[in-house]
């Protein structure tokens, strides 16, 4: 009997051909989207999950409490992580990493390695990033050993073995071992490293007793805690730990700390500090939904495309119940059918997800997926879900086309029921809600990283190039070598750029009350040249210049969220105000107007400015627009004849700040195609409704005609009743799109706002594309000839 219903539904689907094509393509593309989101979701919910022992691993976290401000770092002091080892029996085992990058020479072979971590010999007991080469309990014990991934091993000793051979560090003053191989770093690790340098080469040799040091920030510290500890009891012990330990220090400076255990799973999606990398649990949240909606929307299709073609099926019923067909029989006849469609489409859903991954890849910005049999389970998944989505979408159908009354059928007089129409409706103006609700957040995506790809950042980026002189001896004889040559119109220095990182400095500075108000600021080391050069304006007062000798000991610049910190009410009652700062003391000389150093997700915060050329590796030079490759051309040769031994690289300042948005653009390029594809499935489900009206009024439409009623009347009254629900779905979607997007703006601390035009935009889009789905149908009916129309009465 199955198989006879199996020979009977393939005889089916190809004697109406356009109809099953219509339905299979609806349901692969809404599976093949499903199966993408789904990958994407998955890998980003697996982040770190590839640790054996992550769900013992937390991240050691700091709030800083000044009396005028907290910050909240993802950050500790050197001295925390050794010293919760020694004081807890809980805490199992701690690692410390803090990024670097080094130019790295083997020989003739040279490169910059941006990817480089400090890291302690506990690493390997914490973490599984597995050695394929070396000991993991003493690799990274003594200074100067190097452990590095498959691939940079090969990089510089090809298909030799790596151990024991020595590789020089920033300019050949580190000779550094190589004491292990490991295996490349999953793609879902928020550490990712191409090689790893003992810790103790840092805080002994480079960094004498900074093991030792309780105030100095910049360690990146996780804990390993024995199995049976619980994170929440260690944390309150740790008020008492960091009183026994540093509470006079504190106390003196004015400062509390506060620290924290972030589970390791969860710092990538949950946490509000920094990190090396930075999932979005909105975004999890908002595709996990436009999957199901895709979903929703391919099955509301697959029903409606069924229901279209019960008019012409009905015949079949009535004469398959004369000759003693049951009810139950018919049911898993089409039943079968509905399933047989779904494996058709799960099997083509392969195929064209198999296809994509390569570009969905390349969209996503990081490798999601090798290939679709990476995921064990997701296929298995997949073909089970094409099977209930064959049998749910396929019951209603099921259950009306069995239910004909043969006589009746037989007779013509085939008609649907009003619950019938109501609910294929229901379903249009479902499918149409969602699209509307996509259409709607597309647009709100768009406009806010249009807004913040224009909004006025406060200084200028255009045509800089930033080259890291990583303390080289003559960094200053190159910048000046560069001043006046052919395209370069003017060079500065700095300890940082807009949308990099920066130091944050202990500051004491005099308030309105008049009394040194102790904060943790921003600050910017500089020369002269570099206010001017990044065109920063001033609020108030003046600006570092040679003219004044004393610019170079004792002056600061802030801005004005720092006048606002200490309590001025303008900016000029800020100049001349005192100041002390790792070691300095001096004045206030000028207010710069608040710009915009990080990126738009943060509000500005307090910065400081001061004049320090010794302590400024980076340098910014200003190029001529005209004919940028002969001018990198130019500054390479200078950089190479004064710095022949260290490889030369740089990049620009608007690419290097527009990088902290690409996690947003990747968001709004996935978010469309998605839309896109959920708008094309919506379409075809108009376009099953539109066939099933059209079939239903087609001798109605042949007595219009007779009577006289021109083609335009007979589109109009086709397209009216769909162009209605379109509206429909227009007045449930707004409200829902503007409450969603409206919370998803909340994660900018600068947005744009949502304009009106965004729906009345959203409104004639939709009513385009639902009349261009249905003109066609509704034209052809109005051109048909009556005769032919009328030709069964």
């Amino acid at each position: 009997m199955l198989k006879n219903h199996f020979k009977i539904a393939f005889r089916n689907l190809w004697k109406h051909k356009a109809f099953s094509f219509i339905n299979i393509m609806g349901l692969t593309v809404g599976m093949s989207a499903c199966f993408l989101i789904g990958l994407y979701v998955h890998f980003e919910l697996s982040y770190d999950n590839f640790h054996s022992k992550s769900d013992r691993i937390y991240r050691l976290v700091t709030d800083i409490k000044t009396p005028s401000e907290t910050l909240e770092v993802d950050v500790t002091t050197w001295a925390f992580a050794p010293g919760m080892k020694n004081d807890f029996p809980e805490v199992e085992a701690f690692t410390r990493i803090n990024a670097a990058n080094f130019n790295v020479r083997k020989g003739n072979i040279q490169f910059k390695e941006e990817k480089a971590f400090f890291a302690d010999s506990s690493l390997f007991k914490v973490f599984d990033f597995q050695l394929l080469n070396g000991n993991p309990s003493t690799a990274l014990k003594e200074q100067l050993s190097v452990v590095l991934t498959e691939k940079t091993a090969r990089k510089y000793f090809g298909n030799t073995d790596p151990i024991g051979q020595i590789l020089f560090l920033s300019a050949d003053t580190l000779a550094a071992t190589v004491t292990g191989v490991m295996k490349n770093i999953p793609e879902n690790s928020q550490i990712k490293a191409d090689m790893f340098i003992s810790m103790s080469t840092f805080t002994r040799k480079l960094n004498k007793k900074l093991d030792e040091n309780w105030g100095d920030f910049g360690a990146t510290s996780y804990l390993l805690l024995k199995p049976g500890s619980i994170a929440k009891t260690l944390q309150k012990k740790l008020p008492a730990f960091l009183e026994s330990h540093a509470g006079k220090m504190f106390k003196e400076s004015h400062v509390v700390y506060i620290l924290s255990l972030e589970p390791l799973r969860q710092v990538y999606l949950r946490s509000n500090r920094g990190g090396a990398e930075k999932g979005n649990a909105a975004n999890i949240y908002i595709f996990s939904a436009v999957a199901i909606f895709i979903l929703l929307i391919a099955c509301i299709n697959f029903i409606n495309l069924s229901t279209a073609r019960s008019a012409e099926r009905a015949k079949e019923v009535g004469i398959r119940k004369t000759f003693g067909a049951g009810k139950i029989l018919l049911a898993r006849q089409f039943l079968v059918e509905s399933v047989l469609i779904s494996i058709l489409a799960f099997i083509l859903s392969l195929l064209l997800s198999s296809s994509l991954i390569p570009w969905f890849n390349n969209l996503a910005g990081k490798t999601i997926s090798y290939g679709i049999l990476e995921n064990a389970l997701f296929v298995p998944g997949l073909f089970i879900s094409a099977i209930v989505i064959g049998l749910l979408a396929g019951i209603y159908p099921a259950l009306i086309l069995s239910s004909f009354e043969p006589v009746k059928v037989l007779k013509g007089r085939f008609t649907t029921g009003f619950k019938g129409i109501l609910l294929r409706k229901s379903l249009v103006t479902i499918q149409f809600s969602i699209s509307i609700i996509l259409i709607i957040a597309t647009l709100i995506v768009y406009t806010q990283m249009t807004f913040m790809r224009d909004r006025d950042l406060g200084f200028s980026k255009d045509q800089m190039l930033i080259i890291n002189s990583e303390g080289a001896p003559n960094r200053a004889v190159f910048r000046q070598s560069l001043d006046g040559l052919a395209g370069i119109q003017s060079t500065a220095a700095s300890s940082s750029i807009p949308g990099g990182a920066f130091n944050g400095a202990y500051s004491e500075i005099e308030n309105k009350s008049g009394d040194f108000q102790v904060g943790h600021l921003g600050l910017y080391l500089v020369d002269f040249n570099y206010m001017p050069q990044y065109k920063l304006k001033m609020a108030a007062g003046r600006i570092f210049s040679k003219d004044f000798g004393t610019d170079t000991t004792d002056a600061m610049i802030v801005n004005e969220a720092a006048v606002k910190l200490l309590g001025y009410s303008s900016p000029e009652e800020a100049i001349g105000k005192k100041f002390k700062q790792w070691g300095h003391e001096g004045k206030i000389i000028g207010v710069m107007k608040d710009f915009h150093f990080v990126s738009l997700h943060e509000t500005i915060k307090p910065l400081t400015m001061r004049i320090d050329p010794a302590n400024s590796n980076l340098i910014s030079v200003k190029i001529e627009g005209n004919n940028i490759r002969k001018t990198l051309d130019i500054v390479e040769n200078q950089w190479k004849l004064l710095m022949p031994n260290r490889p030369f690289s740089y990049y620009f300042a608007d690419e290097f700040f527009d990088r902290q948005y690409r996690s947003e653009e990747r968001f709004e390029k996935l978010f469309f195609n998605f839309a896109i594809l959920a708008i094309f499935i919506s379409c075809l489900g108009l376009l099953g409704l539109a066939s099933y009206s059209t079939i239903q009024r087609t001798k109605e439409i042949g007595v219009r005609k007779v009577l006289g009623a021109s083609t335009g009347n007979i589109v109009g009254l086709l397209s009216k009743d769909f162009l209605s629900l379109v509206l429909l779905a227009f007045v449930i979607a707004s409200p829902l799109a503007f409450y969603g997007m409206n919370k998803w703006l909340q994660n900018f601390a600068y947005k744009t706002n949502i304009q009106w035009w965004i729906f009345a935009a959203a409104a004639i889009l939709s009513v385009i594309i639902a009349f261009g789905t249905i003109s066609y149908l509704s034209i052809k009916a109005a051109l048909m000839n009556p005769v032919k129309s009328l030709q069964a009465e």
